[in-house]
């Protein structure tokens, strides 16, 4: 039998005898053993796992974001690129990208995009997004069945993790390709001094939508 266990404690306070202040401190020890367990109690009750349906919603909301972002992006360089050229629409990307994912970004959740090889250094791909990358890649590679986007809830917090695969169309070789063309690898260059972002081949990898949905916390009672 463990003599710290909180039945054993409380005998000891009812049988014991002891000084004032040894039994002041037992008691104040069993108050807090009590307090433990009602609040381990009350977070493991809060602590409810996701449904199904749930998942579902989130997962069709996740695929809404990753769409909005893509079109929101398409149409703002499509119209730079009318009016400038390619260099123009580089300057436009790297203008309104991060906003254009920040004002999706609210209700809990946090969109953007991320790859293997980056332009944007913000868009690094941590552990978890390096991950799906590379199988997405592989899945391309083998032209292997199944849909190119990934989910995962961590189940202590309740966050969810989306990324769904950018394919490399073939107007975005003309700025990620094997052949860009001198000016607009310079200007590429000017405003991206690091840029990692080339040499994809059209239907390859060229990135993905990543987002994550933190749900709100439960009201105390």
């Amino acid at each position: 039998m463990n003599p710290y266990s909180f039945d054993n404690i409380v005998t000891s306070i009812s049988t014991s005898k002891k000084t004032p202040l040894r039994k002041a401190i037992v008691i104040i020890s069993a108050f807090a053993c009590t307090i433990a367990i009602l609040a381990s109690g009350t977070a493991n009750a809060t602590q409810k796992p996701a449904s199904p349906d749930h998942l579902e919603d989130i997962r069709m909301e996740a695929r809404g974001h990753a769409k909005a972002l893509g079109g929101a992006l398409k149409a703002r360089l499509q119209q730079a690129i009318k009016r400038g050229g390619l260099e123009a629409g580089v300057a436009e990307c790297k203008l309104v990208a991060e906003p254009i994912a920040q004002s999706l970004s609210n209700e809990g959740w946090t969109v953007g995009r991320t790859a293997l090889k980056v332009r944007n250094p913000n868009n690094t791909a941590d552990d978890w997004e390096q991950a799906q990358l590379a199988h997405f890649a592989e899945q391309l590679s083998q032209n292997l069945p199944g849909p190119l986007e990934a989910m995962h809830v961590d189940e202590q917090t309740g966050e969810v993790r989306y990324m769904k695969a950018i394919q490399t169309g073939q107007v975005c070789t003309a700025c990620h390709g094997n052949n860009i063309a001198p000016d607009v690898y310079r200007t590429i260059k000017e405003a991206y001094p690091n840029d990692e972002a080339t040499g994809f081949d059209v239907g390859s990898l060229r990135g993905a939508f990543s987002l994550t949905y933190l749900p709100p916390k439960p009201q105390a009672d």
